[in-house]
């Protein structure tokens, strides 16, 4: 009571000062022609600095202003009894299901409460990643744009800043070191006629002292006192008291401001509305260019993505509630653009590098507890204790958390007063930014990561700082150092390690120390092998079915899958666990250990160093292995990431197939193949990239890589003209070595087929070439007929399934060596056949239309049409093997050999069952 009577009696005393004396001056200073100028010109300069995007945002797109992409995070009015006892049903479920009641919009903040009173302290909390320094970045922007007319001078402050330091210093002191363009504004401080908004953001990092005895009063704004003495005596509203304040804080720290100082509590709820969510998406996929391209000609794609999207939010499914906080709808977009965008890869982006981008922005330099004397980094503590967590689950392929579970990974029960104070900060800001309650049907009540990949990518970080290692292991690492740095200092080891090892086995270990002095370095060093073999096996563990590469499941889990799931009765692919491996080799690029660097997690060089060099013969060895193509497209992913180009260089050396088909090569994928194989120049034996929706962008970044292929499979593309100029300006290429090239069932057409037999004409190293299926027509063949002649090294040309008639069959016959599925009429075969007589040393197979061969090949046709028969349009197929079934009737007939008549029948036999099968559908 005597210390609010003192408060009173020295408000009363400041009222009558500025009675007596301030209006005058007032008059006098706050002319438009003393303050304007000053005032535009920190406007200007806010606008400048707070309208700055970081590095992370320009790297993967264009720079957008806060004007364009952003969205205000649901705003609800709260109380201090709420925070104190959050409602147990507040979950993010039914914050998705239900409205937020008391909504308050950022306008309003400083609206007359319920009592009437004229609101002048505002607390705006929320946990980590729901956007409280964005909001306020857009605060401070739409005031320099004139868009918060409430208030004609607004000054920023960043707790952060203000903890560096406890030199004493005045207010106005302060003001002018942080905005010099403000010194000829700040006497007008606390003049009615000036309405000031003073925004305190990061409030967690100050130790506040309401207290009298901790924090003497001061209103005087030229006295110098420690920036937290400023700061409560700003709240207390003794100094500047006609100023409007707006502190920002993680839930944590709310209660360090006494309640009697608060005009109003709002929480930020981030999107907890998909509506929201959806805008954001729509404002930051379909911004023109964010492709990079600067053109709308990828509309269209932007559209179905953005469709796709709000598709997947409209299940209420774990995206859904992932994206409640508006951090992680930057990283899915900044993940899509990545997937879809990324017309080129460099080397600083990688899928491991988003991650390590994303959790750089929401936790840098961010400690857990600023009142704790250890000021443990954040970043450090989750992979510790989250990533313990996220590791016990990937190694035993578990993707939902009970409570148990919690409490014996974060070892409740072992803690100390202070551990305890720490995990219940940690409880109350970070838990609900990386676990989430599961959305799933009967698993309402527990918990899972927030997207299933940051699982993985904690697991990573868990294994890589060497949080796994055993006792001996830590003891052995701690011990041979302190021996390097120290010598024989006996108190310095005794120190360190009788927190670990009981006293009775220290002679012991003292006398292995001076005997053995490396022995616990190499004993440490026992945990990179088992780093290095975690990784081999992981990239190379058999699974009992072969799932899609890990970027199409990032893919689906943020777009979700259309249709049913190919493996009904097997884990979805989010809980297969393929990225582990990748984040371990990403987490160990010389870029991402910087960033880490910056969050308080080191990685040594020389750890990074000893995981290569352990993890190097065991993945050379194992990649000499038949790998499934999803599995290699993995493996090629992984060697990305990690970012070495020696250690990529001696692992694809031994790389001589690659076998890619049927995966998805976006231009993504094709930038990593052309990246990882761009590190050797050893010739490939054979490249299949067959049913890989290849187009010619894709051509055009894998050129260098198809340059030094033997054998290249590009067929099942849909590769048209424009893409048969690129073949053509590789196959004329003077280091071109493709022998091999198959480019069946793409639509070449006519105009595709001029390019192609301009480099059959020049083409040098060309002895296989395969055009089956390629709607070249009798103009197409006739143009490579002309331009055959002059290649002397092609040995064998298959022209199948082309509608070419008797004419431009005849004419290839000269030079062609296979010739199958045409309409040629029986005269035709016969003249065929005559040809083949009569021209000694030129050896012409006419598949299906001369006798005497048919018997070696009929199996070998049977079994491609069995084969392709998923891909192809089944009525095309049922007139290909009518068309057959003619051919063997008129081969029957010509040959006089009953043993081949007989032949001939039984293949016949056997092409109509399989025409009876089609029809039935039983085939």
């Amino acid at each position: 009571k005597d210390v609010e009577k003192s408060e009173r009696g020295q408000r009363r005393a400041t009222k009558m000062i500025k009675t007596t004396f301030s209006p005058p001056i007032c008059e006098h200073l706050c002319t438009p022609h003393y303050s304007s100028d000053a005032i535009q010109k920190h406007r200007k300069s806010l606008s400048d600095w707070f309208s700055h995007q970081p590095n992370e945002e320009r790297q993967f797109g264009p720079s957008f202003s806060l004007d364009t992409i952003h969205v205000d995070p649901v705003i609800r009015e709260s109380s201090l009894e709420e925070i104190l006892k959050p409602s147990p049903d507040l979950t993010i479920l039914n914050q998705l299901q239900s409205p937020c009641s008391r909504t308050i919009s950022l306008q309003n903040l400083f609206d007359a409460d319920a009592c009437g009173q004229q609101v002048k302290n505002v607390v705006l909390y929320g946990t980590v990643g729901t956007g409280k320094s964005t909001l306020i970045k857009k605060m401070v922007v739409d005031w320099c744009h004139g868009r918060l007319p409430r208030f004609e001078l607004v000054i920023p402050f960043s707790c952060e800043d203000l903890s560096q330091s406890n030199v004493p210093i005045s207010l106005r002191r302060l003001i002018t070191k942080k905005y010099l363009h403000l010194k000829d504004v700040v006497p007008l401080l606390g003049s009615a006629n000036l309405k000031v908004l003073i925004i305190l953001n990061g409030m967690e990092w100050l130790n506040l002292d309401f207290q009298l005895s901790g924090t003497e009063l001061c209103c005087d704004p030229n006295e110098a006192v420690p920036p937290s003495a400023i700061v409560v005596n700003l709240l207390r509203k003794y100094l500047l008291p006609e100023a409007s304040i707006i502190v920002t804080t993680r839930p944590s720290a709310v209660r360090r401001i006494p309640s009697k100082y608060v005009g109003r509590y709002a929480e930020i709820c981030g999107f907890s509305n998909t509506n929201l969510q959806k805008q954001y998406f729509q404002m930051r996929l379909s911004q023109p260019g964010c492709d990079g391209s600067g053109s709308s000609s990828n509309s269209e794609e932007r559209d179905n993505l953005v469709e796709m999207l709000s598709r997947n939010l409209e299940r209420h499914n774990q995206i859904a509630a992932a994206c409640f906080l508006p951090s992680y709808c930057w990283l899915v977009c900044t993940t899509l653009h990545f997937l879809y965008f990324t017309k080129s890869v460099p080397p600083s982006q990688t899928l491991t590098g988003i991650y390590t981008s994303f959790l750089r922005l929401n936790f840098s330099g961010e400690i857990l507890d600023s009142t704790d004397p250890t000021n443990v980094s954040m970043m450090k503590y989750v992979a510790k204790t989250v990533g313990k967590l996220a590791h016990e689950g990937v190694m035993s392929r578990q993707t939902c958390f009970s409570d148990e579970d919690l409490e014996k990974c974060f070892e409740v029960e072992m803690k100390t007063e202070g551990e305890l104070n720490l995990l219940n900060v940690f409880r109350t800001d970070v838990f609900g930014f990386f676990l989430t309650p599961c959305v799933q049907t009967g698993k309402e009540h527990t918990f899972v990561f927030t997207i299933p990949a940051m699982q993985e990518y904690l697991a990573a970080l868990y294994v890589v700082l060497g949080e796994k290692k055993t006792l001996t292991q830590r003891v052995g690492k701690e011990v041979s150092e302190v021996i390097s740095k120290v010598s024989e200092d006996v108190t310095l080891v005794l120190s360190i390690v009788s927190k670990v090892l009981p006293l009775r086995i220290l002679p012991l270990l003292f006398g292995l120390l001076k005997m053995f002095p490396r022995f616990f370095s190499r004993l440490s060093g026992k945990d990179r092998d088992t780093i290095a073999r975690t990784m081999a096996v992981e990239m190379f563990k058999e699974e009992d079915y072969f799932n899609d590469d890990v970027l199409d499941q990032i893919n689906s889990s943020i777009l979700g899958v259309e249709g049913p799931l190919h493996y009904p009765d097997e884990a979805p692919d989010d809980e297969v666990f393929e990225l582990f491996p990748i984040f371990m080799g990403g987490l160990l690029s010389r870029r991402n250990r910087a960033l880490l660097e910056q969050l308080g997690c080191s990685i040594k060089n020389l750890a990074a160093f000893e995981i290569a060099n352990a993890m190097k013969k065991t993945m050379i060895r194992n990649s000499r292995k038949w790998l499934p193509p999803s599995e290699l497209m993995d493996y090629l992913v992984f060697l990305h990431e990690f970012q070495n180009e020696r250690f990529t260089a001696e692992a694809i050396r031994s790389l001589r197939a690659i076998n890619l088909s049927s995966v998805k090569m976006t231009p993504l994928k094709c930038s990593i193949l052309a990246s990882v194989m761009g590190t050797t120049s050893h010739e490939v034996e054979e490249l299949n990239l067959s049913s890989c929706h290849l187009d010619v962008s894709s051509l055009q970044t894998l050129f260098p890589v198809l340059l030094r292929c033997r054998k290249l499979h590009l067929q099942l593309n849909s590769l048209g003209p424009e893409a048969c100029r690129e073949i053509r300006d590789l196959l004329l290429h003077d280091k071109c070595v493709v022998s091999t090239l198959r480019l069946s069932d793409n639509p070449v057409t006519e105009q595709g087929a001029k390019y192609l037999a301009e480099a059959i004409a020049g083409n040098r190293s060309l002895t296989h070439l395969s055009l089956l299926h390629t709607s070249l027509g009798n103009q197409g063949l006739e143009v490579i007929t002309q331009h055959l002649a002059q290649n002397q090294h092609l040995k064998e040309l298959d022209v199948g399934y082309n509608s070419v008639t008797d004419e431009a069959a005849l004419g290839l016959v000269e030079v062609a060596k296979s010739l199958y599925f045409n309409d040629i009429s029986d005269e035709g075969k016969r003249a065929l056949h005559a040809l083949r007589r009569d021209r000694d040393g030129v050896q012409v197979l006419v598949f299906l239309t001369v006798g005497t061969d048919v018997s070696d090949y009929w199996a070998f046709i049977l079994s491609v049409v069995k084969k392709n028969l998923p891909n192809w349009d089944r009525e095309r197929v049922q007139q290909h093997l009518s068309l057959l079934l003619q051919d063997l009737e008129c081969s029957r007939r010509q040959t006089g050999n009953p043993w081949k008549k007989a032949k001939f029948l039984w293949v016949e036999n056997e092409v109509k069952k399989m025409l009876v099968k089609m029809q039935q559908g039983t085939l």
